[in-house]
């Protein structure tokens, strides 16, 4: 007879102990399990023992937590992070302290005791326990060998080695967010606090007692606010400090890049603290997770400062080559560029490009004095000779007729510009441009204007008005002034590799128009024509991300006209396809076939797995876990893991859901994780790559959440749990593949009547002969 839905079978583990191998009854309440486990193994106080999961971060079981445990889940016995009421006044050797209100603002809280009592004898230290058990089966003193309470004491009464193993058996259980609130609520991140404070130990001490408060702060439960000036500052003289321990830094940026995220108030502090020197330091060294969290906290701190500061600091850190360094030592280094510096370089180049907003967005003022002169200038620039011998003499009237008709030489639509410039954007950023392009290229800017102005055959290309629309195109495409995005890695290297990269760019993109209206034979009406042609030459080859502006020039140079249009003609084929209906009913004959290739084809890539990064409260990416479908299709298998860690093992993965347990699948703003994050344009991509799945979790409801890397990733992943749960697979990119294999498959079935016409209809039948006595018969004996 199976075993009710609600009872598991089980295996409990102890040092020294015969594993038992119990019947869980998930409606029994949990003190009442481990009442009968530790009678069977001849234990007292129960109470004073918990449950862990025996793989993974050794998350302690709970009431909420219960229902993870699924059949032939192994846990092992150990003793309770929370110690109970009675337990604590029951040993009068145990006395109390107030802490030192050194580590948290005034505004934080009231300060929580502090243990300060010598351990009785007999007790059972730290560093001779096992990981997540007892290390014997004799009772041992409740006070001293709870997990949360004997970890804190040993932070405060310890020896310097026992301090160390008591931090590294902490760094190993923050994770876990029961045990976190307890020690959390026992004044665990004060007394982390105050050891990185006082700093006696500036190597591996300081290091684990960083991790584990990072790691506890990480739960949410305690504001980054609160933490106090005198703290904060502390942690910034081990940022500038010279001759640190190399694993004690990286620890610190990331910590100090959560304050300036979380707290613009220390955020100045920070800013006013750490010299960008000092940033431009670490980020020289050639250790990729120190210039990681550098340049985290550089990214921080110009993205805390207003438009005025940040321009200031990126001004100051072009100025000592860093532009370069990044170009040469990062993303042209031997060692791949980690997925956490692309998103730091990438919103580097959206701050850097954020600059050219206000200007964007600044319309021209024909009653300044200076945006006249360089007016003038762009005008003199192209006309200087014909300006220079006919200006002389002439009347003001005549003069000003002049300058009109030069001014619609140079191709804006109003004999006066100002009228062309009010339009924002572009605004002023567009004026910008072209005297950019007539300053640095006075050549190629000459050539341009004289070869179109003087033509008289309707085909000239207009130089001011292809600007104006130009700067508006690289401003879409390179998303000027849009809010940084929080996953994005899109970064363009070519950026990095050129200053001035944006009015560069422009001058590389308007050579490329005038070429392609030459291409097309264009006039004034094929205006709009030329410029969608231009947009896709621009994106098809910003997306092949050129590392140079030289290698830009050369590969958008390659695709000239009849090279879109054959690219255009391809894709439109393979979208399309023939539209005759016998061919549409042999499409419909292989969709349930090739529906079924793809269907393999998913199920496949979810057993493969794929590295999913987590968002925190605060939205950060710092951390990796892996998800993957056993081979059999029944069950979802994933756990934490490193950066830059080789996939795990089916076996090295913790957790495990059930496919049959598994409710539906949500998308976008249904998903839980990013239900209540806002709507607004940083939030657009968050939406696009969340995806969840609802299971049942006891009685509630609860979600497994995912953000995925790509958006190729999140359409494999949502169809592949689509046919997993028996629902059709409607991602977009299931109709492009289904698309690309039935034009594949048909061309094959169709290929020996290639040039063969097809016709609308199929051929009639003929009706049968009158008999069928021309049929050979096979029982008649040959002669």
């Amino acid at each position: 007879m199976a075993p009710p839905r609600n009872v598991v079978k089980i295996a409990v583990q102890m040092p020294d102990a015969i594993p038992q191998l119990i019947r869980l009854d998930q409606a029994k309440p949990l003190a009442a399990v481990l009442k009968e486990v530790c009678d069977a193994w001849s234990l007292d106080h129960s109470e004073c023992y918990a449950l862990q999961f025996a793989d993974g971060h050794r998350r302690y079981i709970t009431e909420n937590n219960r229902a993870e445990i699924k059949n032939g889940s192994i846990l092992c016995l150990s003793t309770a992070p929370v110690m109970p009421f009675l337990t604590l006044h029951s040993f009068p050797a145990l006395d109390y302290a107030p802490l030192p209100p050194t580590f948290l603002s005034a505004h934080s809280g009231r300060a929580q005791p502090q243990l300060r009592s010598a351990p009785p004898s007999g007790h059972l230290s730290p560093h001779t326990s096992s990981s997540c058990c007892p290390a014997s089966l004799t009772f041992p003193t409740p006070a001293q060998d709870l997990e949360a309470e004997r970890l804190l004491h040993g932070l405060q009464n310890g020896s310097r080695e026992r301090r160390r193993e008591t931090l590294h058996h902490l760094v190993l259980l923050a994770p876990d967010v029961t045990f976190a609130q307890e020690v959390i609520s026992r004044d665990g991140l004060q007394r982390l606090g105050t050891i990185i404070e006082d700093g006696d130990d500036l190597g591996e001490v300081l290091t684990l007692a960083l991790r584990a408060f990072l790691e506890l702060m990480e739960h949410g439960m305690v504001s980054w606010e609160t933490l106090s000036i005198p703290f904060v500052r502390k942690v910034v003289g081990y940022v500038n400090m010279n001759l640190m321990d190399a694993s004690v830094q990286p620890l610190a940026l990331r910590l100090l890049e959560s304050v300036t995220l979380s707290s613009p108030a220390l955020g100045q502090l920070v800013k006013s603290e750490v010299p960008l020197d000092r940033l431009l330091v670490h980020l020289q060294v050639m250790n990729q997770q120190l210039q990681t969290k550098a340049m985290a906290l550089l990214t921080a701190l110009l993205q805390g400062a207003s438009p005025t500061e940040r321009k200031h600091m990126l001004d100051y850190l072009w100025q000592r080559n860093l532009r370069q360094f990044i170009y040469k030592n990062i993303i042209h280094s031997a060692t791949p560029l980690g997925d956490e510096m692309a998103h730091h370089l990438y919103v580097l180049q959206a701050l850097t490009l954020g600059l050219l907003e206000p200007r964007m967005r600044t319309p021209l003022d024909p009653y300044s004095q200076e945006q006249r002169e360089q007016l003038q200038a762009l005008r003199q620039a192209a006309f200087q000779s014909e300006g220079e011998s006919l200006g002389s003499g002439l009347s003001a009237d005549r003069r000003r007729s002049l300058c009109a008709r030069e001014f619609r030489k140079l191709g804006f639509s109003n004999s006066n510009p100002a009228q062309d410039l009010e339009r924002v954007p572009p605004g002023l950023l567009a004026l910008d441009n072209m005297l950019y392009f007539s300053r640095h290229a006075p050549s190629a800017y000459s050539r341009f204007v004289l070869e179109n102005s003087s033509r008289e055959d309707k085909h000239e290309c207009p130089f001011a008005r292809s600007s104006i629309q130009l700067t508006v195109l690289l401003c879409e495409l390179l998303r000027v002034g849009e809010p940084c995005s929080e996953t994005a890695q899109d970064f363009s290297p070519m950026f990095f590799g050129q200053d001035q990269s944006f009015h560069e760019l422009f001058c590389v993109s308007i050579q490329l128009l005038n070429k392609t209206w030459k291409e097309m034979r264009a006039t004034q009406e094929d205006f709009d024509k030329v410029m969608q042609v231009v947009r896709e030459q621009l994106a098809r080859t910003l997306a092949l991300k050129p590392s140079s502006l030289e290698l830009f020039r050369t590969k958008v140079n390659a695709l000239p006209y009849g090279e879109v249009l054959r690219l255009r003609q391809t894709e439109r084929l393979h979208q399309e396809g023939t539209l005759a209906p016998p061919i549409l009913e042999l499409r419909e004959k292989l969709k349930p076939e090739l529906m079924g290739l793809i269907r393999q084809q998913r199920l496949l890539r979810l057993c493969e797995g794929t590295l999913f990064r987590k968002i925190s409260s605060r939205r950060r990416q710092d951390k990796l876990w892996f998800c993957c479908l056993s081979p059999n299709h029944k069950v979802l298998q994933y756990g934490d893991m490193e950066e830059g860690a080789s996939p795990p093992t089916l076996d090295s993965l913790p957790e495990q859901l059930p496919v049959a347990d598994i409710k539906a699948l949500l998308t976008g703003k249904d998903c839980p994780h990013v239900r209540e994050k806002g709507s607004g344009k940083q939030n657009k991509d968050l939406y696009e790559l969340a995806f969840s799945v609802s299971y049942d979790h006891g009685e509630a409801e609860a979600y497994l959440n995912f953000i995925a890397p790509s958006k190729r990733e999140f359409h494999l992943w949502t169809d592949g749990l689509s046919a997993l749960l028996g629902s059709p697979m409607g991602s977009e990119q299931t109709r492009l593949d289904l698309e690309q294999l039935l034009t594949m498959e048909t061309k094959l079935r169709l290929l020996e009547l290639e040039n063969v016409p097809i016709p609308e209809q199929p051929p009639p039948i003929p009706p049968p002969p009158t008999n069928f006595n021309f049929c050979y018969d096979c029982s008649i004996a040959e002669p």
